[in-house]
């Protein structure tokens, strides 16, 4: 079984069972964005873990062995998903803006994507509920050699 079928076996026993991200990241106390990178390859799971979300969706040991292996997705550039665009837009638009006041804040380096953390949560608006992405990385330094 390749990670894209296991990943197509998790999203429909998921669905099939009612379950959200929060549900399944409760049975193995993790956060739910962390839970559903995991779900789609972009994490790796402990063997207790992978065998708690095998058990809770019902599917076979060979998932809960894949569930233990990074691996991301290739996506298509531009990226042809229009949420996943709209992100990959606001980087395009505000990349260079983040740099220089990451840079004007903490110094020349970058901000982790290894050591970080991610929240997704809804914003009531009158005007329509707004979607709010908090996205935190340790700060590494460029070094000089």
């Amino acid at each position: 079984m390749t990670r894209c079928e296991c990943t197509a076996k998790i999203m429909a026993a998921k669905q099939s069972k009612g379950l959200t991200f929060q549900n399944i990241a409760t049975a193995i106390g993790r956060d739910p964005v962390w839970t559903a990178a995991a779900l789609h390859g972009q994490g790796a799971l402990d063997a207790a873990e992978a065998g708690k979300i095998a058990e809770l969706l019902g599917l076979e040991p060979a998932v809960a062995a894949l569930l233990q292996q990074r691996d991301s997705p290739d996506l298509p550039m531009p990226p042809t998903d229009p949420l996943i665009y709209r992100f990959y837009e606001i980087v395009l638009a505000y990349g260079p803006t983040l740099r220089e006041v990451i840079r004007e804040e903490f110094g020349d380096g970058i901000m982790s994507a290894i050591d970080f953390s991610m929240n997704v949560e809804r914003v009531p608006n009158p005007k329509g509920d707004r979607v709010r992405v908090t996205m935190e990385g340790k700060f590494l330094s460029f070094t000089k050699w």
